[in-house]
């Protein structure tokens, strides 16, 4: 049920040009109240911005007392709009970006004047921009990185327009070509097998199994939970995901709509989680009073939550002890994928089995034929048209040229 208007919440009327409008009085940074006006083509459209201004007003959101300049706007969205939606690893992701890399360039200018020309000056200072390599060394920022900026950038903008602040969105007049992404590498199934064979006796190997042949993500992995889980059915259902920040452990929600699924749990799967299971509980046992319980199924030797770091760290002497240089565990997923591909699994099979958003992805980023692939089918190519696989096509000899 609506709440009723107080007074000074105003009324909506039309105006000479014929647009309706209503004012309210609402909290503005800083302290105090100020009267604001909202704008639009019908009164039914009024309304709404007017029901969502003073949402906004009870919900303790501020307005700017006066013309913004980026970096406040900015400052606010991330605090207001940002941190109460997105996960915590999300936010300190936009945060860092934002302070780093977009307010030392824009963050004077006000956010009423902001136009095209300070978007493009914007991407073209990230583009020189240089900054400590992981090795040590300097490097520019990456393509990926100067994309992620602009589309930071474009989604503040864009709210900026919902609230009012400004009647466009400059970021979007600006095109950035997507970055040519890096194909990770995959296992062959002999190297993959290789692999497992290594790490049999591992606490962990089941992680890694279900990550080579289900192609779960490492966060959906340290997420899953026992509930999840039904051996005797053999499947499990992928509904959060586990992530670390600001020194605490996040569960939340998959990384998409399209992650949060069903997989059904090849044999070999079943029989390894069934042996984890039984070890976590002589892991439960010999803790005692030590134990904590989270209910995960991949957790520490206490029951704890294991995190991406720590996971990585293991995989890092996995990976070396089994000279795969500076594989990733991400990686692994990648396997998964190439690997099911090679087999002949139609493509949106193997979309549905992962998570992916979208079959592209499956097919361009996450795909690879390997050298043998790829001369097999080179091979099988310049055999049909060099050779007697193909018969000659017939013509019509009352037929012209070029017809």
């Amino acid at each position: 049920m609506a709440r009723k208007r107080a007074n000074g919440e105003g009324s909506i009327y039309r105006r000479a040009d014929g647009r309706y409008t209503a004012a309210a009085f609402v909290p503005v940074s800083g302290g105090g109240r100020r009267r604001v006006y909202v704008y639009g083509r019908t009164r039914d459209e009024v309304r709404g911005k007017l029901d969502d201004l003073m949402r906004q007003a009870d919900d303790g959101i501020p307005r700017a007392r006066e013309r913004q300049t980026v970096a406040a706007y900015l400052d606010y969205w991330l605090e207001h709009v940002v941190r109460p939606e997105k996960r915590a690893t999300t936010f300190n992701s936009y945060e860092s970006l934002v302070r780093l890399h977009i307010v030392p360039v824009i963050g004077r200018k006000k956010l009423d004047e902001l136009g095209p020309a300070d978007v493009r000056r914007l991407l073209a200072v990230l583009r020189e921009k240089e900054i400590s390599g992981s090795g040590g060394g300097v490097r520019r920022l990456s393509p990926r990185m100067v994309q992620f900026a602009h589309a930071v950038l474009r989604n503040a903008l864009s709210n900026a327009v919902r609230e009012e602040l400004i009647s466009r969105n400059v970021a979007k007049l600006v095109q950035v070509s997507n970055p040519e992404y890096d194909v990770g590498v995959s296992l062959d199934p002999v190297a993959a097998r290789a692999l497992l064979t290594r790490i049999a006796d591992d606490r962990l190997y089941a992680l890694y199994l279900c990550a080579i042949v289900l192609g779960m993500r490492r966060g959906e992995l340290l997420g899953l939970a026992w509930d999840a889980v039904d051996l005797d059915a053999g499947k499990l259902v992928v509904r959060q995901s586990l992530t670390w920040a600001n020194g605490r452990v996040h569960l939340g929600p998959p990384k998409s709509r399209a992650s949060r699924r069903v997989v059904p749990l090849p044999a070999t799967v079943v029989d390894a989680l069934q042996e984890h299971r039984e070890r976590q509980e002589a892991d439960r046992e010999s803790a005692g009073d030590r134990w904590t319980e989270t209910g995960l199924v991949f957790s520490s030797a206490l029951g704890g939550h294991v995190s991406p770091r720590t996971l990585a760290a293991q995989w890092h002497v996995i990976r070396t002890a089994a000279g795969l240089g500076r594989m990733r565990f991400h990686d692994l997923r990648h396997t998964a994928v190439s690997l099911l591909l090679a087999l002949g699994v139609p493509p949106h099979v193997v979309r549905e089995i992962v998570g992916h958003s979208d079959v592209k992805v499956t097919m361009t980023v996450y795909a690879h034929g390997n050298l043998d692939e790829k001369a097999a089918a080179l091979t099988q190519l310049s055999t049909a048209v060099t050779g007697a696989l193909l018969s000659p096509v017939a013509v019509n000899e009352g037929q012209e040229d070029g017809s």
